[in-house]
């Protein structure tokens, strides 16, 4: 159950309300976000909601079956929305892209990977500075100084930063350098980070787990939620299976069963869900045609040159296609 509270609500009321609840075999969890105030009430003794929906102070009651309350559509019918500032929304009802390459290398393939964004009118520009990777030898980022450099030439574009959260102690000196934490596939369930993500008035792209369930996703969300974060996006970036065709395989079912089971707006990772430059853009249009929110996917002007992911990264010329075509099926899809 969710009860969502009026905001000039006052400490005897909400008072009022939390011992009514306890005595209806109820065990209540506040939580308070940018956007509201909530108790998430937690038992399983049936009762008319009518017993508290005359206390002063609740604006609305909803009954919520799922664990993952606050992510659920079941009482929150209407898409978020989320708002990074500067006209860029993504949940808004059209289709958002995000694209760059895997790592952030220097200046000049930063302001070359922004120039080819303000050519294709893309306003979100992604990039590791931090960088996970299976070998301890590979390159792993240029760290805060990279993100610094970044982030100045991105701010000159109206670009927007999307970029990837490793540990908690991070939080903090990439805060005001990012306008989206994306949690990896590697951290999906890292929860001590997550709980930390919850404190921060920033959007959160959480990845699906390596191997991770829809349901899990979910309740990684829940846990930012919880901890007072609503601007959240969930991204379906392609599972371990038993298939070695490609480097993961891409749930495209997932899209609209997020759809339909959560308010967040959802985004589609086909680089990494298929790995293959070659199928990146017919696995992207399948995600938009299955209702995706937004694309986030790699391009970089050399990937033959690319310090990680350059067998999944298209080139400039092929990202340009792809966003056209993107944009193509999106339009077709609305006259349906």
């Amino acid at each position: 159950m969710i009860i969502q509270l009026q905001p000039s609500i006052s400490a005897s009321e909400k008072d009022i309300i939390l011992t009514r609840i306890k005595s209806l075999e109820y065990k209540a969890t506040p939580v308070t976000t940018q956007r509201g105030s909530y108790l998430v009430a937690i038992g399983k003794k049936e009762f008319d909601i009518r017993q508290l929906g005359h206390l002063k102070g609740i604006a609305d009651i909803h009954r919520v079956s799922d664990d993952y309350k606050l992510v659920s559509r079941k009482w929150k019918v209407n898409h978020t929305q989320i708002d990074l500032g500067e006209g860029v929304v993504v949940g808004n009802g059209s289709l958002s892209i995000m694209a760059g390459p895997c790592s952030i290398e220097h200046e000049d393939q930063v302001q070359n990977t922004i120039d080819h964004l303000v050519r294709n009118n893309v306003r979100m520009m992604r990039g590791g500075v931090f960088k996970p990777r299976s070998s301890p030898y590979a390159f792993r980022g240029l760290g805060v100084e990279g993100l610094k450099m970044w982030y100045a030439l991105a701010r000159k574009a109206g670009i927007k930063i999307v970029s990837e959260v490793m540990q908690v102690s991070q939080i903090a000196e990439m805060y005001d350098y990012v306008d989206v934490f994306q949690v990896g596939a590697r951290n999906t369930q890292n929860f001590n980070l997550l709980d930390e993500l919850g404190k921060v008035d920033k959007a959160v792209m959480i990845k699906r787990g390596i191997s991770g369930t829809i349901e899990e996703l979910l309740y990684s969300a829940e846990y930012v939620f919880s901890a007072g974060n609503e601007k959240l996006l969930l991204c379906e970036r392609g599972i371990r299976t038993y298939e070695r065709a490609s480097r993961n395989t891409m749930d495209v079912n997932a899209i609209p069963i997020l759809k339909e089971k959560t308010h967040l707006p959802v985004i589609a990772d086909p680089s990494h869900g298929i790995g293959i430059r070659d199928y990146v853009e017919p696995v992207a249009l399948a995600a938009v045609m299955a209702g995706a929110d937004g694309v986030i996917y790699e391009t970089h002007e050399k990937p033959e040159e690319a310090a990680s992911d350059g067998q999944q990264t298209l080139d400039f010329d092929e990202s340009t296609q792809l966003i056209t075509r993107m944009r193509k099926a999106f339009d077709l899809l609305q006259q349906f």
